[in-house]
């Protein structure tokens, strides 16, 4: 039999956007390999999506709309059709808001799909013509967005290619190993060239030929040690006063804030040496160029807006800029602008906002009006929101009507009323705006559609339709929005043709942006905005937690096995527990031994692994995990308070604090 080469991109929530090749036989996935579209690509993908066909045709693929037929959460459906399903569907939402207002539905979506059509165009028109509570989605990259956005106007940052012309390269609160496994063959390339690599983060994820130094931070001190850098530049007469004075504003608050960290201060906070401290500070001062790597790993606690803030100003107040290898990346999304007013043509939607990160309290507490229909897409909520405890307690509600669009029988869809099939990636077509990769790709289905899967657009558009609406949001095709999220695109220097990328697969910028060269802060006034005004007057004071009973900090980063919780049913089958000897031995624990970890709002039981790789004072479970990959049904989640930062209003899942002790039964 004949096999033939389908060409797409991964939509993914990544910043590579890996372009595909897809092999098929008799029309069915026989292999995903690495294309050549995409030349960040490389030749090589990631593990996870070289296997995706396994959730492709799992045993628990949702091929047809279901609705429930025994008790929530014990995941027992029963088929019906589309029609049906439908008419279910919008029959109680018009109910509800009859009754309570459509305030009292909730959409909930995040990154199930970077893709432009997938959230945000007639899902959008949809919950707006229902007049629909809102949803900020805080859950990753809130805070630091927010910063980005408020001192630099989201500006490009530096590209993957041009890493290797740095002489320093820090990379602080991210580990390109799992989660943007793109950029290390550049990183290889630039230390085999003589630069220097600093790893800022409670892990260390390299080995000592990869890098030349490692601080094992504190879990939610990034803001104590950005400052104490800060202040020792100052001290020490290393400050770019002339690139201050220049392209800057603001700076005199942030040396105020700077001025109460002593670096021996910030060394008792921050579990660092003040040698550690003043050796980071001076290698970043005297290396040109020097480019920041900043990750999301850093904003998930109380201090993270601000930390962010006071660590993307640290290559402003050194004039670390305007050459190839220096400056700083955090997301390049902006260098396509999207213009939603051309994406999709959306009725005023002025209700109420609900921050995601809070929902089980959401659920779990009244309100007015209480969330009566919450429709679940693009997400798993079980899986990745803090407070799994509440966020389930939540979906038990005998008076909440869920609606769960999926690709697979997910923690979250075992609690829905009414279930809808969604298309994998590899079953439609769709644009991929990437965000750390400068590239804009077409997505080409690879093959036909299982079962009576739908894509987003699609199926909001029938929803529409089936709530009796005529407006246009909802009469156009799939087709009609690639046209629109096309259009919606104005790059940095280029704008995009779907002819163009249809025929071609990929856009790439004409020229990368390399930060105060050939572009500037995207600020009203063109300048860096050390201090901004919507930050407050506490921009940059270090909150300090609470005395807690509970004295190991939880960490749960993403691993080489989920970066979210896509996948989980498979590649990640048993959760455990990472810890470093000391505290191991402390508990009189041994690797392999069923522990238990716990806090007042919850706990989770599975087995140890003891790792010297993780700084005393810390433990880690990975993030994405399924309920069933644990010894009693909790993961990390179950340990996260569903406390929101002050930039940002973004999750605060590193806030966990906990204890561990051997547990005797699973």
């Amino acid at each position: 039999m004949d096999s033939i080469t389908q060409f797409t991109a991964c939509p993914m929530d990544c910043p590579d956007s890996c372009s595909l090749a897809v092999e098929t036989v008799e029309g069915k996935i026989s292999g995903i390999r690495a294309s050549n579209f995409n030349p960040d690509t490389q030749g090589f993908i990631c593990s996870k999506v070289a296997r995706f066909a396994k959730r492709v045709y799992s045993e628990a693929r949702i091929l047809h709309p279901m609705k429930r037929v025994g008790e929530k959460g014990k995941g027992k459906f029963e088929r019906i059709s589309w029609e049906e399903a439908a008419d279910t569907v919008c029959g109680k939402f018009k109910q509800i808001k009859e009754t309570s207002g459509g305030e009292a539905i909730l959409p909930f979506y995040y990154g199930g799909s970077n893709g432009l059509l997938a959230q945000e165009t007639v899902d959008h028109a949809f919950f707006a013509r229902l007049g629909a509570s809102r949803l900020a989605r805080t859950v990753c990259a809130a805070a630091t967005t927010e910063a980005a956005r408020s001192m630099y106007g989201k500006m490009p940052g530096a590209a993957f290619e041009d890493y290797q012309h740095a002489k320093l390269i820090i990379i602080w609160g991210a580990n390109p190993k799992v989660s943007n496994i793109h950029l290390m063959p550049f990183l290889k390339k630039a230390k085999a060239a003589g630069a220097k690599i600093v790893v800022i983060d409670p892990v260390n994820n390299f080995s000592k030929d990869e890098i030349d130094l490692h601080l094992p931070i504190y879990p939610g001190t990034d803001l104590v040690l950005a400052l104490a850098m800060i202040r020792f530049w100052q001290e020490n007469n290393l400050l770019n006063h002339n690139f201050i004075r220049e392209h800057t504003k603001g700076v005199e608050n942030l040396l105020a804030a700077s001025a109460a960290h002593t670096v021996a201060q910030a060394a008792d906070i921050t579990k660092l040496t003040p040698q550690q401290i003043e050796q980071v500070a001076q290698i970043y001062a005297s290396h040109n160029p020097a480019l920041l790597r900043v990750g999301w790993g850093l904003e998930r606690n109380r201090n993270g807006g601000k930390a962010a803030a006071a660590i993307l100003a640290l290559p402003a107040l050194l004039g670390k800029f305007g050459v190839r290898g220096s400056g700083y990346t955090l997301s390049n999304g902006s260098a396509y602008k999207v213009d939603a007013r051309e994406l999709a043509v959306i009725p005023g939607w002025q209700t109420r906002v609900i921050n995601m990160s809070r929902l089980g309290h959401v659920l779990t507490n009244e309100s007015n009006p209480a969330v009566q229909g919450l429709f679940v897409y693009n997400c798993n909520p079980v899986a990745t929101m803090p407070n799994q405890t509440a966020v389930v307690k939540g979906l038990q509600r005998g008076d909440l009507f869920t609606v769960v669009s999926e690709q697979v029988m997910t923690d979250t869809a075992r609690f829905a009323d009414i279930l809808l099939p969604a298309t994998t990636f590899l079953e439609q077509e769709e644009i991929r705006n990437g965000y750390g990769s400068y590239s804009t790709q077409y997505l080409a289905p690879a093959i036909e559609r299982c079962g009576e899967a739908k894509p987003n657009e699609e199926m909001f558009a029938l929803l529409g339709r089936a709530m009796g609406w005529q407006d246009e949001a909802f009469c156009e095709t799939t087709e009609d929005y690639l046209h629109r999220a096309a259009r919606s695109l104005k790059g940095f220097d280029n704008d995009v043709s779907l002819g163009s990328l249809k025929k071609n697969r990929i856009q790439r910028l004409a020229q990368t942006p390399v930060q105060f060269e050939n572009v500037l802060p995207w600020t009203p006034d063109k300048k860096v905005n050390l201090a901004p005004k919507n930050f407050g007057e506490t921009a940059f004071e270090y909150e300090e937690l609470q005395s807690s009973p509970y004295p190991l900090a939880l960490i749960s980063p993403a691993g080489n096995k989920l970066t979210n919780s896509t996948l989980g049913e498979f590649n990640l089958p048993e959760l455990f527990l990472s810890m470093n000897p000391l505290d191991a031995e402390a508990r009189q624990l041994q690797q392999g031994d069923t522990v238990r970890v716990y806090n007042k709002i919850g706990e989770v039981k599975v087995r140890l692994l003891v790792n010297h790789r993780i700084r005393q004072g810390v433990v880690v479970l990975p993030k994405g995990a399924w309920r069933k990959a644990s010894l009693n049904g909790w993961t990390s989640n179950a340990l996260s308070p569903d406390t929101i930062g002050a930039i940002g209003q973004g999750a605060c899942f590193n806030d966990a604090r906990v204890e561990v002790c051997r547990s005797e039964s699973p």
